[in-house]
């Protein structure tokens, strides 16, 4: 009996001198823009411009000490590469220099990567490394090549990059075209099919995803693992741990309509098929070019290059977890794992929508942070709209005249998200900076309204949206 009460008072002491959730002390964040950078946000986040312009960039990536480093969007010369320092704790980039002893080959020089203690980015053609030393910005020597893509450069030329931490390393070989066009197939008759190669010789080097040793030099695809097939382009690519497995955003093909306009309309030109958020599996075959996903009848179909008439389902193909509105360019993917965020958001998806450019005579959409709520390696819920206002003018009519374009997703030691635009180079840090404890549904109304309500996120009306489009 003594015993027993002795447990329960020592139970009792335990527990009545922890800290409840809502008090634990939570790291000093710095103050969030007044306008939060011009972003719209779930209520409870802020945001602030890390650094107002570094040039058109691409991907992002954070070290545990802060420093912030970019792949620059350039096509020819030397320091492709920009880093960020952050010297009087305010949030904001005081320390800015360019670097990177290598060739540039093309804008869509994408990734920018730290695994293991290395810096990993990549040109249109190449896969570069270099080791991060201690309390240096800057790493020292040459790059050392890992992955050399040994053909042309061609369009959707980005090589985007994830690690499974067991040594391996993926790489996205994009193909340049819609459907593996024939043109030699193809009639002069403006309602004529387009046709497709059969087979598509494109998937021998293209249309899919390779498995690396990430510590390999001067590896080509000789030496790569074809790890999936059938996915026509990739920019955004992450390993989940969680799952412990790969995830992508791919983008859907284009111009349905003008490859068959007895079949398809300009309406659904604007919003076939879906961008396709795909959990990929080694031997996975996802379709392209010879099918495309139909986010309305949630199926694969056959393309109309290949017999499809928009009906016609098209099985033994891996199907996507989930798809998002058409043409919106999915670039970047983040799985994220912080602390600094409400409970909810973690081990969800972060996908940056880099934004359409041929939904004409409708309004361009996307340019948005979507977040995507996951449970057991799944999404638990339908998409959200996380980050909003880096379009400027709305509705708009074409992609030129957007203001920023989001591209890259990266997160900060202390859980803040960052993210990079495609078109100057600003960089936006996303904070949470109320007690996540109290974090509700309502918090997220807004951005609701805004999901139903704006011409560049709603689903384009086939009346009313091609007016709003002309004027």
């Amino acid at each position: 009996m003594i015993r027993n009460q002795f447990l329960l008072l020592l139970l009792v002491v335990f527990f009545g001198c922890q800290e409840p959730a809502s008090q634990i002390e939570r790291p000093t964040l710095p103050p969030s823009d007044i306008d939060n950078g011009g972003l719209f946000l779930p209520d409870g986040f802020g945001a602030l411009v890390v650094v107002d312009s570094v040039g058109p960039s691409r991907h992002l990536a954070v070290r545990d000490n802060g420093d912030i480093y970019i792949k620059l969007s350039i096509v020819e010369g030397k320091e492709g590469n920009v880093a960020l320092r952050d010297t009087t704790n305010n949030g904001k980039a005081d320390v800015v220099k360019r670097f990177g002893d290598y060739l540039n080959d093309g804008r869509f020089a994408t990734e920018m990567r730290i695994h293991n203690g290395y810096l990993y980015f990549s040109s249109e053609l190449t896969v570069y490394r270099q080791k991060l030393q201690p309390d240096q910005l800057i790493p020292e020597g040459n790059p050392e090549i890992i992955m050399i893509d040994e053909f042309p450069i061609r369009w959707h030329n980005a090589k985007s990059l994830a690690f499974d931490h067991k040594g391996g390393m993926y790489v996205t070989f994009s193909a340049p075209t819609n459907a593996c066009e024939d043109a030699d197939e193809t009639s002069n008759d403006p309602n004529a099919i387009v046709r497709g190669e059969m087979p598509c010789s494109q998937l021998d080097i293209l249309g899919g995803i390779w498995r690396f040793d990430e510590n390999t030099l001067y590896q080509t695809q000789r030496e790569g693992l074809r790890y999936a097939t059938g996915i026509r382009s990739v920019v955004g690519m992450s390993w989940n741990d969680e799952a412990d497995a790969l995830y992508a955003v791919n983008h859907g093909r284009d111009y349905l309509h003008n490859h068959a306009p007895n079949f398809f309309s300009e309406w659904d030109n604007a919003v076939l098929p879906g961008e396709e958020f795909m959990r990929i599996q080694q031997g996975d075959d996802f379709g392209w070019p010879y099918t495309y996903y139909d986010p309305f009848q949630n199926k694969r179909l056959w393309a109309p290059e290949y017999g499809g008439d928009g009906r016609k389902e098209a099985k033994g193909y891996t199907n996507p977890l989930m798809s998002f509105p058409a043409h919106w360019a999915p670039n970047d993917l983040l799985f994220y794992t912080g602390d600094q965020f409400p409970e909810r958001y973690k081990n969800g998806a972060f996908v940056a929508f880099h934004g359409s450019t041929n939904r004409n005579p409708y309004p361009q959409s996307g340019y948005i942070v979507a977040f995507v709520p996951f449970k057991n390696g799944s999404p638990s819920g339908s998409w959200e709209v996380f980050a909003d206002g880096f379009i400027g003018t709305t509705p708009l009519a074409q992609m030129q005249d957007a203001k920023y374009r989001p591209m890259g997703l990266a997160q900060g030691p202390d859980g803040s998200l960052y993210v990079s635009d495609s078109k100057q180079g600003k960089v936006w840090r996303i904070l949470y900076q109320e007690d996540p404890q109290k974090f509700s549904s309502k918090a997220l109304q807004n951005m609701e309204k805004r999901k139903a309500e704006q011409p560049h996120i709603r689903i384009p009306d086939p009346k009313n949206d091609l007016l709003t489009a002309s004027q």
